[in-house]
């Protein structure tokens, strides 16, 4: 996990988000996956490799599915 500066476009948040802003925007950018603050959107960003990513959505999934 890297802390980066938000640039640019191509941020998404989930279909399932509310519009309270309590959550995270993703988006997918050169290989990374990057995660920002819906309510801090010229924050810093984390970013993560696709492995690592996919492990996190592995381990939502599990515990959603309890």
């Amino acid at each position: 996990m890297v802390a980066r500066p938000a640039l640019g476009g191509g941020w998404f948040k989930s279909s399932r988000s509310s519009d309270n802003a309590a959550c995270v925007e993703v988006r997918f950018a050169g290989g990374a996956v990057d995660v920002r603050d819906t309510k801090d959107r010229t924050g810093p960003t984390l970013a993560f490799n696709s492995r690592s990513w996919a492990s996190f959505l592995t381990g939502l999934k599990a515990a959603s599915d309890r």
